[in-house]
């Protein structure tokens, strides 16, 4: 089964390294986007993109499938998974 992994994270947040970590320890790929490293134009639209699937804007978030897990939450991103 093949599912489309897209991660929102902050290139300086420790919990956004963590989920980073944990995706490529368990040697699952993923597309990545670093917020704070995109230029303004690509930057609002990335903020844009995650303001749909996560009002709160938090970091990292993670869309797994059709699930969105908001924060390094270990059990449920291991659950969305299916670990």
């Amino acid at each position: 089964m093949t599912m489309t992994i897209k991660i929102f994270t902050l290139s300086t947040c420790s919990h956004c390294r963590a989920l980073k970590k944990f995706l490529d320890q368990h040697d699952i790929s993923y597309h990545c986007t670093d917020v704070d490293l995109l230029e303004s134009s690509e930057r609002s639209e990335a903020i844009e993109e995650l303001k749909k699937i996560n009002p709160r804007c938090s970091f990292p978030t993670a869309v797994i499938g059709d699930r969105v897990v908001c924060g390094f939450k270990e059990k449920d991103i291991e659950e969305a998974l299916g670990l």
